[in-house]
């Protein structure tokens, strides 16, 4: 039991710094082409649930009748292949709506800090040593997400560089988490 612990334990532990990882090349993507990083990631999502559709609509062509009427896979197929061409071929409709984007990744962000400040918080109670890193990259997730809901950036461009660099800076507190809590 206690072994099944510590290995749940290692592997939630990895998965965060992989995902530490990911934010920091995503963070430096973002400041080295913010608009054509947004507009490429966009259009591959695109892309993804275009072939996502037009294999739905195989497998409806390619199964039993009666058992194609159940899926609804024709309707799907259709449903992803549009949405997926508008973000495809209409990438910069989303870039239009960055400010309604940018709200939703601030209250995202919002969230992750929140769920640091709980990690901190236990960290501290339970007397784990260096704490305090969690709490000063907690507190420096929520300071990102108050100025990213606040919108004072007039350009998209700078917007999505500051996100990068929010991503860079959360990511590198949570490596330095990551190892810290590892040493107690």
């Amino acid at each position: 039991r206690k072994d099944t612990y510590i290995m749940k334990k290692v592997i939630s532990g990895n998965s965060n710094l992989f995902m530490s990882i990911v934010e920091i090349v995503i963070g430096i993507l973002l400041l080295i082409n913010p608009v054509g990083f947004t507009s490429g990631i966009i259009i591959a999502f695109g892309i993804a649930m275009m072939l996502m559709g037009l294999g739905q609509i195989i497998k409806y062509f390619t199964t039993e009748a009666e058992e194609a009427a159940e899926g609804g896979k024709l309707s799907k197929g259709i449903l992803f292949t549009v949405l997926g061409g508008f973000c495809a071929f209409k990438s910069g409709w989303f870039i239009a709506t960055f400010p309604v984007i940018t709200i939703l990744y601030g209250v995202l962000i919002l969230v992750a800090g929140v769920s640091k400040l709980q990690k901190a918080v236990d960290m501290a109670r339970v007397k784990q040593n260096y704490w305090f890193i969690a709490l000063i990259g907690a507190l420096l997730t929520l300071v990102f997400a108050i100025l990213i809901l606040a919108n004072p950036f007039a350009s998209t461009a700078v917007l999505w560089s500051f996100i990068g660099i929010t991503l860079i800076v959360e990511a590198v507190m949570d490596v330095v988490t990551f190892i810290f809590a590892k040493k107690s």
